[in-house]
């Protein structure tokens, strides 16, 4: 689990806050996917880049528009309006990736648009309801209320699961998935 700057841990982006004097704020990246606004914690944001050319990935999930070349390190791409269920998605110039860190590796993740950095206090921010997690979108962790609109704060570790990225079909014979490090390791050794 990821610590804070003291140390303690914290579950999923609302950190564990036990100094009453400190700021008791979540500080989020906002961006766009359709019309809703969703935030992800800044502590896992590496940069946010313009869609630069993108070179598609043979036999990839629908969601995965392939990978890019960011200054000498290969960057997978996920289309996060595919991934959140959007059934037509069009190409923009405010379109961006947000390219975020998770588990030593980057990502990019490719979104209508990227607004700013938003200060949420915890006291705005209310746990995700079942409603979510029946349907399907288990990466939520919460809707954080600012400045007169919500929005739906989103867990990294759950959306960037590997697992559910990748098409049933891409299992191996015993069954499980291939983990980031050997998706890597078979593409280097393809070339």
């Amino acid at each position: 689990m990821p610590r804070t700057m003291s140390g303690t841990r914290r579950r999923g982006p609302v950190a564990e806050i036990r100094n009453p004097g400190v700021n008791r704020e979540l500080h989020i990246v906002g961006f766009q996917v359709g019309r809703e606004t969703y935030g992800v914690p800044i502590t896992s944001l590496h940069e946010i880049v313009r869609v630069p050319e993108i070179t598609a990935v043979p036999d990839a999930p629908e969601h995965m528009e392939g990978v890019i070349n960011l200054r000498g390190k290969i960057v997978s791409v996920i289309d996060l309006r595919k991934r959140l269920g959007a059934k037509k998605v069009t190409p923009s110039k405010r379109n961006r990736i947000l390219v975020v860190e998770h588990k030593g590796h980057l990502c990019g993740l490719m979104v209508d648009s990227a607004s700013e950095v938003l200060k949420v206090p915890l006291s705005n921010i209310e746990p995700a309801s079942a409603v979510f997690h029946d349907s399907g979108l288990n990466c939520v962790t919460g809707l954080g209320k600012h400045g007169g609109r919500l929005i739906v704060l989103l867990d990294m570790d759950k959306l960037l699961d590997y697992g559910k990225l990748l098409q049933d079909g891409e299992a191996g014979e015993d069954g499980t998935q291939p983990t980031p490090a050997a998706e890597s390791q078979a593409t280097a050794g393809n070339h």
